[in-house]
């Protein structure tokens, strides 16, 4: 098969994964990217690749078929039946590297995007695309938000032994592997992500971890996680008030039984909620307490926000940090963070949610 483009401009965004409770399959795709543009070789027998890395890991990322972008687009071609192209990559790095915004899996991503442009046209098979790069990282939290953008919850679906599929009455049949559900978002809900001078590599996070947990505490997280879809968007809890339900601290809305529209009053009341829903929803027991001892700096920034009422949380493996918030909080929550940003370890980013997901462009 030949490429139908010669170039491809690849824009994918950073990720949070975890956000406190959803270890391992919740994740966030956050407005702040790396652009990527490959551009296919004039002379089709040179199958080498070109690689020019600007930004974050222009002095530590190889530069060869060993980079995660061209070894996963190498990949991904063979799969699409495109062969072995050669190509020029010129890679511009804004999310950090090894501290816990998703970098793996954006050049995953990337390089699979990249070559499903060059070998389909029209929009992107996202579904695709998810699965091959799920099974690439081996694990979906990020991926899922990179691809989709949003509020992702993913999982993998393990079906009895020789069995592929699972009927399901009235619908299509439930494959096995790694499946994802993409929740809205509020436009109001804004992330505020604490980013480090030091890094902490994803497999020395991993094996912190113990093999066993309480059953108390799997409980706990269990009934942390469920709030997270209701948090990040208050208008399904106006909805709720407004058809006779309970509101988000469990108080009864009996007064607007039976609207048949959200009242400015209750979605004012749900959006005051928000904040209090957030700080529950992002609890955990699972994975924090045991990583804080390999940073204590991002622990005790994570305590110091929680301690005042914010909804922080290690964001992915580390060592950034995560702060979520519902409305406009940019001036407290760097007040809150005042000494460790006056240290110079320390950056912020106040960003919107990115609700798109990676996008292409083909020239």
């Amino acid at each position: 098969m030949n490429p139908i483009c010669s170039q491809v401009r690849v824009r994918v965004p950073a990720t949070s994964a975890n956000l406190g409770s959803g270890f391992d399959t919740v994740g966030l795709a956050l407005d702040y990217h790396d652009e990527l543009t490959f551009t296919l070789n004039a002379d089709p027998t040179d199958g080498v690749a070109h690689v020019f890395i600007h930004g974050e890991g222009e002095d530590t990322l190889p530069r060869d078929e060993t980079h995660l972008v061209v070894s996963t687009f190498r990949r991904a071609c063979a799969t699409f039946g495109l062969g072995r192209l050669g190509f020029t990559l010129d890679a511009t790095n804004n999310i950090p590297q090894a501290r816990g915004m998703g970098s793996s899996a954006e050049a995953i991503v990337a390089g699979i995007a990249a070559a499903a442009a060059f070998a389909q046209p029209g929009d992107l098979n996202r579904p695709a695309i998810f699965d091959m790069a799920a099974q690439i990282e081996g694990h979906p939290d990020n991926v899922a938000p990179a691809v989709f953008g949003g509020l992702t919850v993913s999982w993998d679906f393990a079906t009895a032994e020789g069995v592929g599929s699972v009927a399901i009455p009235g619908g299509e049949p439930l494959h096995g592997g790694f499946h994802t559900v993409n929740y809205p978002v509020d436009p109001a809900i804004t992330a505020a992500v604490f980013v480090p001078d030091y890094e902490l590599s994803t497999e020395k996070a991993r094996r912190a971890l113990p093999k066993e947990l309480p059953y108390k505490d799997a409980v706990y997280n269990v009934s942390r996680v469920g709030l997270l879809p209701a948090a990040m968007n208050p208008v399904v809890l106006a909805q709720a008030e407004a058809q006779g339900g309970t509101d988000a601290l469990g108080e009864s809305a009996a007064g607007s039984a039976g609207a048949a529209q959200v009242t400015p009053a209750a979605f004012a009341t749900a959006a005051a909620q928000a904040n209090a829903l957030l700080f529950t929803a992002t609890q955990d027991k699972l994975h924090q307490p045991y990583r804080a001892p390999l940073m204590p700096p991002s622990a005790e920034l994570i305590e110091l926000f929680r301690a005042k009422g914010y909804a922080a949380a290690v964001s992915g493996a580390g060592p950034c940090v995560l702060v979520l918030h519902y409305g406009n909080a940019r001036e407290t929550i760097d007040q809150v963070a005042a000494t460790q940003l006056a240290s110079g370890h320390w950056r912020v980013l106040h960003l919107p949610i990115n609700t798109k997901g990676v996008e292409v462009e083909r020239r």
